[in-house]
């Protein structure tokens, strides 16, 4: 972006400014390393904040509360998807050690870094509604929120905590040209 013999300013991934300096006879280095910075500010200012892709599949582990009906804290995987700003999830719900059927499922909404979930399962006389919200961070997201269970007619709330993680772009399979 800016270029003077010795001077360099470049944007990484981060948005980071690198500057490599080496003042002149002249002194006018300085001024050179100023501009610099002000135009990379003024780049990354302009760009908008969801700027990052966020398409993928994200997949993590929720740790949540221990509830009267399950063995112990439910540690389970949730998967969750993004394709073109439309958000939905999965998760498996186990008590007592059986993983039932069907999953938690359900969608969500990004704004900016931030996403939120909510969600439902329902098996038998057991029900539950979950809302859940985090925060990106690069290719991750750290997740909390409840659960409001319905357990033959008394209602139960429960916490929950995890993160989620996209894989490395050299780890996802490439889409192949045919021949």
């Amino acid at each position: 972006m800016c270029s003077k013999v010795a001077w360099r300013c470049k944007l990484g991934y981060d948005e980071s400014v690198v500057i490599s300096t080496r003042l002149d006879r002249a002194g006018v280095g300085g001024l050179y390393a100023y501009i610099c910075l002000i135009a990379a500010d003024v780049a990354s200012a302009a760009a908008p904040a969801n700027a990052q892709v966020r398409d993928a599949v994200y997949r993590g582990t929720m740790v949540c509360d221990k509830l009267p009906f399950t063995a112990g804290k439910s540690r389970e995987a949730i998967e969750v998807t993004i394709t073109g700003g439309t958000v939905r999830y999965s998760r498996v719900v186990r008590l007592r050690g059986t993983a039932s059927l069907p999953r938690e499922e359900g969608s969500g909404t990004l704004s900016g870094q931030s996403i939120s979930l909510q969600g439902a399962w329902k098996s038998g006389n057991r029900q539950y509604e979950a809302k859940y919200v985090g925060t990106f961070l690069r290719r991750h997201a750290d997740l909390k929120g409840t659960q409001i269970w319905n357990d033959d007619g008394k209602s139960i709330s429960g916490d929950c905590s995890g993160t989620i993680k996209r894989q490395l772009r050299v780890f996802v399979p490439r889409d192949r040209k045919q021949p």
